[in-house]
């Protein structure tokens, strides 16, 4: 809603004289209050509640009217918090109606009180349920003497007449906030036995038009709300004179159309601009990157000579005690020992030992295994294994089994680890020659090893082509790649081992199978195990991992490098993922080309949006059609009055106008004319009423009302000409 300030208290309220009536426009879309003779209203405003949480109590507050972003800053505001007291154009929530009355009487002045009489406008046919609500409303809570009731559209069409607008016979179409209606007026009467309503108004167009946008820019919903889509219909839709040949101009994308279509930018903030990286700027962190990388291995040179000058150290200093205690005897060696920090002598050497396998790494030697100390260790740990079964005991020769599983179990771990041992070497001796290459000369390594991870790519590629369309087989002389069947897919090996297999079973399928009596039997098997697949050794895993570690690399290397395909066939196509673009100004541009006229066409069609009802031009024909021929044509022939907030659409007079020529008949002349303000001249017509004399005659007072009840009601009606 638009930024509106709460208006002041009037301050004249206790200058008013008791009798001067209240009148009251209750539209479904806004309320307009005033005094009866006056030609403006004193409070125009949102005839509805807003029910808002305040942020720092948490307390539910009613705001009646319109919005005041200095006073909605302090409470939460939601998309549905917005409270009508009407359905369609019926009261029917009167405990939301007694709040903006409430609202509006206090903005008049009044204290508790009203103490005045009013005049309140109505829908057209009214319920007599809700006209009876309302007076007890207004008599029992507000305390007034005395109320009457009219239709706001014969209040607007007797001001236009007063105005010279009008004449005494003719026809009010009226369209409101939720629902139009037709009413023939007969010397300045309505006759409501002819009246005709629909339920389309100005509501259902903000609605159309807020889905159409919704669909079109559903990532824009925050900002496309019903208030302003209420200002977008007001300030940019019309009526057009022919729906279908406006439609092609838009279809056809003319400059017409260009010129008919209106933009509604959104705020927008421009992202900030990526900096373009020169080549010169690349070169620059390159050769920054690469002193960095210099400076880091020169740090660990120089470590690792530290770390081994220390060994060195180490070392000597070990072999001079050894040295001197070689000159000891036994007690001058263990105090020696003991004055050093170590307990023995063979500490002293285990010390050494380790102190030389560590020196022998950092420089790149392999160590080499004292066999003699081990065999001696293995001798001591194990004293049962070189015992022969014949001297030992039962006991004995389990924990000789034992020890046998023990020293085979060590002895594996320990060659297990002297050869990761070994090959963890190999691998830093490599890594440092293949940096020393590099250094020499980038250019040519990067070559060599593009041309190392091609030839490997395109050989890893063909195992795995051969694993999924099978070997080359010759067929006719013809040689064939691609498999029908496993047994093509195999290797030689494969092949080998089903034919063996094959051959035991057809020679023993003939007669009794007695496979496995004989030991020559049980060679078909270890004929079988022997040499294993050839795909399943270590050569495939290898050459994928050298070509993981090439591929690594080379994307370390060279920036222009890219990484294969995963799909070895080539036959499914990869799916691109396409990459976000920046966010331009336009993605924040709301266009309303087809729009503008598209969504007030529900007036006159209203089953594009699924209301199975008649159009104002059809609603003036079947009011025609209800009156006497003789009244249909002095109706017809005066004045067609055009009234309500949803008459402002710029083009509905000439499409009605046109409309209704339609249906008249040849030679006929439609004098169609709009209100002079469709807004406000049902509550200026209803002033200029209860400022007459007719006001007190048409109106009831709260006794009457309590001794006739709603039976009177019903048969309440009021007459609107002053010449009567």
């Amino acid at each position: 809603m638009p930024s509106i300030t709460r208006p002041a208290r009037q301050t004249d309220y206790a200058l008013m004289p008791r009798e001067c009536p209240l009148v009251i426009d209750n539209g479904a879309f806004s309320f307009r209050i005033g005094w009866a003779g006056e030609v403006e209203p004193r409070f125009v405003f949102r005839n509805g509640v807003h029910k808002l949480r305040h942020k720092a109590s948490g307390d539910t507050v009613n705001v009646i009217g319109d919005f005041d972003h200095g006073l909605m800053k302090f409470f939460e505001s939601g998309r549905s918090n917005f409270r009508s007291a009407f359905d369609g154009n019926v009261v029917y929530q009167f405990e939301y109606m007694e709040y903006i009355l409430d609202y509006a009487f206090e903005r008049m002045g009044a204290e508790e009180q009203v103490g005045h009489p009013i005049l309140m406008t109505e829908c057209l046919c009214n319920p007599n349920q809700s006209r009876s609500k309302m007076a007890e409303l207004l008599f029992e809570t507000y305390d007034i003497p005395s109320i009457a009731f009219g239709i706001d559209a014969a209040f607007s069409y007797n001001y236009n007449q007063q105005i010279g607008n009008c004449d005494d016979d003719g026809l009010v179409v009226y369209s409101g906030h939720n629902t139009s209606h037709v009413i023939p007026v007969l010397r300045g009467e309505p006759v409501m036995e002819a009246c005709c309503r629909t339920n389309i108004g100005g509501s259902h167009i903000t609605e159309y038009m807020n889905k159409l946008l919704l669909l079109q820019y559903p990532y824009h919903r925050d900002s496309i709300t019903l208030e302003k889509v209420e200002e977008l219909k007001k300030e940019h839709c019309y009526v057009a004179e022919d729906y279908s040949s406006e439609l092609q101009i838009f279809q056809k994308a003319s400059k017409e159309a260009e010129e008919k279509t209106r933009y509604w930018q959104l705020p927008w903030v421009p992202p900030p601009q990526e900096k373009v990286i020169t080549e010169e700027e690349l070169a620059r962190k390159a050769a920054i990157k690469e002193k960095q990388g210099q400076r880091l291995r020169e740090m660990a040179a120089a470590k690792r000579s530290s770390k081994i000058a220390e060994l060195e150290s180490e070392v000597e200093g070990f072999e001079q005690l050894l040295q001197q205690l070689d000159y000891l005897d036994e007690p001058q060696a263990d105090l020696f020992s003991t004055e050093n920090g170590f307990g023995s002598r063979q500490e002293i050497e285990s010390a050494l030992a380790k102190s030389m396998t560590s020196l022998r790494k950092l420089k790149g030697e392999p160590t080499e295994v004292e066999k003699e100390k081990e065999e001696v260790a293995m001798e001591e740990r194990y004293p049962l294994i070189n015992i022969p079964n014949s001297m030992l005991t039962s006991e004995q020769i389990k924990e000789k089994k034992r020890q046998l599983f023990l020293k085979t179990t060590s002895e594996g771990r320990a060659k297990a680890k002297q050869k990761r041992q070994e090959e963890e070497l190999q691998r830093e001796r490599e890594n440092q020659q293949d940096e020393e290459r590099r250094l020499e000369n980038p250019e040519l390594y990067l070559e060599q090893l593009r041309a190392k991870q091609a030839e490997l790519a395109a050989k890893v590629e063909q195992r795995k082509r051969l694993k999924v369309n099978g070997f080359p087989r010759t067929n006719n002389n013809v040689t064939v790649t691609g498999g029908v069947g496993r047994g093509e897919r195999l290797n030689a090996a494969q092949r080998e081992r089903m034919r063996l297999l094959t051959t035991a079973a057809f020679d023993r399928g003939k007669g009794e199978d007695t496979f496995g009596q004989k030991d020559e039997d049980w060679q078909l098997y270890k004929k079988m195990s022997k040499d294993n697949d050839d795909d399943d050794d270590d050569t495939p895993d290898q050459d994928e991992a050298e070509l993981a570690r090439l591929n690594a690399r080379l994307q370390e290397l060279d920036p222009t490098f890219l990484l294969p395909s995963n799909d070895i066939m080539g036959s499914q196509p990869t799916l691109e993922v396409q990459q976000p673009r920046p966010l331009t100004a336009e993605d924040f541009r709301i266009t309303l080309g087809v729009e503008r006229f598209r969504c007030p066409e529900i007036l006159f069609q209203p089953h594009m949006i699924g209301i199975d009802q008649a159009g104002l031009d059809e609603m003036v024909g079947i009011s025609a059609r209800r009156l006497p021929s003789h009244i249909a044509n002095a109706v017809m022939d005066g004045t067609i009055l055009l009234t309500g907030g949803t008459s402002l659409l710029p083009g509905l007079d000439a499409r009605l106008q046109a409309e209704i020529q339609k249906i008249r008949p040849l030679g006929s002349t439609v004098r169609l004319v709009r209100a002079s303000d469709p807004l406000l001249d049902a509550w200026r017509g209803a002033s200029n009423y209860a400022s007459s004399s007719l006001f007190t005659g048409y109106s009831f007072t709260r006794q009457d009302f309590m001794e006739k009840g709603e039976d009177w009601l019903r048969k309440y009606k009021l007459r609107y000409s002053f010449g009567a």
